[in-house]
């Protein structure tokens, strides 16, 4: 297992390489000059000229990239634009926000998207998994941006009982206080994300249910409970853990309509006001740790790949 991880950390190098270099890219082209949005309209070409020497913007793009990169590995991912601080520190605090929401999100998609397809998959063409799956086409349906209208509507303003946009209130900083702020967007967040959990659970538990193994288990006498977790779960479970990590991945760089929604201080909100503002080194910054994010996530769906079937880490 151990020589798994050490190939699957070093696989890692290539692809983090490559995303830099497409994060570089994409705001090369982007449209905009840094120093003509820090000096304003009424800035000289002489001090615009300036500026960019003094930024190394007047040096061909493979120079100002592997420059970058230097600044980066050392932990200097530039200033913002807009906000006059530093970006990392910045980001990472937008991406912690981010995190909580995702985490909580992902939490309510897999705790009722896995048992309700398990369910679905057991009772096939039951009344209750025609029920379920019609649910789950609904839910995959539903605009996630009117939905969270929706849930602000009736669970904010009807019933008043959960707060419908931030991260806190003024007056209080305890954890009951954040958690009752994550619910509405997490909901939100989680619905579509639920009904593919959903809809990749009962496929794959369909298909394992038909194996010849499980239906010795059954002729050996074994509850129906004891087939469906001890042989059959594990076995299906590869294509939804693929699924979850995806959507894992997803949630932590496309929750933007929610964040805007619920304006919620996240890494998706920071990234729409600095293309809006053209501040640069802050989308940058965000796009890279977002996407180094997703990198990392793949890394540990690989991983538990490698636990549910040990024949993975040696092929």
């Amino acid at each position: 297992m151990t020589g798994y991880i050490v190939r699957r950390l070093l696989s890692l190098i290539p692809v983090l390489i490559g995303v830099t270099f497409l994060v570089f890219l994409v705001m090369q082209l982007a449209p905009g000059d840094p120093a003509q949005i820090m000096l304003g309209p009424k800035a000289t070409e002489t001090s615009l000229a300036q500026l960019r020497h003094d930024l190394g913007l007047d040096q061909p793009w493979h120079v100002q990239y592997f420059r970058w990169i230097g600044r980066v590995v050392q932990g200097n991912w530039g200033r913002s634009i807009q906000l006059k601080r530093e970006v990392l520190p910045f980001i990472l605090d937008r991406f912690r926000n981010s995190l909580y929401l995702t985490v909580l999100a992902a939490l309510i998609a897999c705790t009722i998207g896995i048992p309700v397809g398990i369910l679905s998959a057991v009772r096939q063409y039951s009344v209750s998994d025609r029920a379920t799956m019609v649910l789950v086409l609904v839910g995959f349906s539903m605009p996630i941006f009117w939905l969270g209208i929706m849930l602000q509507i009736l669970f904010g303003l009807k019933l008043g009982i959960l707060p419908v946009s931030g991260l806190q209130s003024p007056e209080r900083s305890d954890v009951l206080d954040l958690i009752s702020h994550l619910i509405l967007p997490s909901m939100a967040l989680a619905t579509g994300a639920m009904a593919i959990i959903a809809r990749m659970t009962r496929s794959s538990m369909l298909e394992v249910i038909r194996q010849d193994y499980v239906r010795t288990a059954r002729s050996k006498g074994l509850s129906e409970r004891l087939v469906i977790n001890r042989h059959a779960l594990k076995n299906a479970l590869i294509p939804v853990v693929t699924v979850v990590g995806m959507q894992v991945g997803y949630l932590l760089g496309g929750d933007v309509l929610v964040e805007i929604v619920f304006s919620y201080p996240g890494i998706g909100l920071a990234m729409i006001n600095g293309i809006l503002a053209r501040d640069f080194p802050l989308v940058q910054g965000a796009i890279l740790l977002v996407a180094s994010s997703y990198v990392l996530v793949n890394l540990a769906v690989d991983l538990l790949y490698a636990y549910l079937d040990p024949r993975i880490r040696y092929g």
